[in-house]
Order: structure tokens, then sequence, then C-alpha cells
């Protein structure tokens, strides 16, 4: 019950980071200095559950379906579902090949949010194209990498505030 009120007020302000994402710049790491996201929360928001990625005092939100943020949530609390939600079975398939995810790089494409995920099977490497929210998730669930563009950051990322005193 504990874990259940942890995570309901973890995800419960959002504040001033629910900003039309649409409107932000667009993005290309390739063109761009890369920078590593440093943390990621999950909150929900006016306009529904969001994921906050977070680096040098800027949050970009990703807004995602409550099912995405339960996974996303649980990988980062260590926390084991009863059964294991989508994200749980591919990260226990992978690992089964002996495969892993690298790392994945988040862009910003015509107001949508794309993920490049690189995964590694043996002595194979492949960057798969993949919603940014699937492509968070398994990251998190393998402690991989995400990466974002300093372009992406600094059109996209809205500065971070401080979360108001516990009132649950």
């Amino acid at each position: 019950m504990m874990a259940c009120k942890q995570f309901v007020y973890s995800i419960c302000v959002l504040g001033a980071l629910a900003l039309p994402v649409a409107q932000a710049g667009e993005s290309s790491p390739a063109t761009s200095e890369q920078v590593t996201i440093t943390d990621v929360q999950v909150r929900i928001s006016d306009h529904g559950t969001v994921v906050l990625l977070l680096a040098e005092g800027k949050a970009i939100p990703i807004f995602v379906d409550l099912t995405v943020a339960l996974s996303i949530q649980g990988a980062l609390n260590g926390e084991k579902l009863s059964r294991p939600l989508t994200h749980d079975l591919m990260h226990t398939i992978l690992e089964a090949y002996g495969g892993k995810v690298l790392q994945t790089v988040i862009t910003l494409k015509g107001g949508t949010y794309y993920g490049a995920l690189t995964v590694a099977v043996q002595d194979q490497v492949k960057t798969f194209d993949s919603r940014s929210s699937d492509s968070i998730a398994l990251a998190i669930h393998f402690k991989a990498p995400i990466i974002v563009g300093r372009d992406l950051l600094d059109s996209a990322g809205g500065l971070l505030e401080k979360p108001k005193a516990d009132t649950l």
C-alpha cells in the first residue's frame, strides 16, 4: 500500500512542465552535442501521465499511456508486479538470449518523440526505431543511458521546479 501511495505522490505534481511539447524545436542528435539524461520521473498532469527526462536543471516532458508509466515507475523503483508487463517480458526475453539494451537516443520530429533503441545480442549490435516511451522503459529496465541532443534539451526542456511539500 505504501508503494502505491509513493507512486501516486511521485506522479501527482507536474507544475509548469506540462507545456505543449509540439511547439519545441526539432531535434537531431547527429547534428547536436549529445546529453545523457541524469534522472527520470513519472508524474500525472492535467494532460495525463508524463515521463520527465531530467538533465542540467531542465526537464523534457513526454506524455505516455498509463501502462507504460507503470512499467517505467516499477523499473525505477525496482518493483516487480504480480504479472509481467510488456517491457518486463522484453527484458526477460533479451536476457534469456544474452542480450541487453546499450542505450536509447530520443529525438523530436514533427511534434512526435522517437526512440532509437540500441540492442546487443551476442556479437550483434542493432538499433531499432521505437516509440520513445517504449525505448525509455527498456533502457530503464536495463539501466542503459538515455540520450538526447543538446538542441532538444534546450528547446523542449523546461526549467525544473522544486516539488511542493507532501500533502498526501
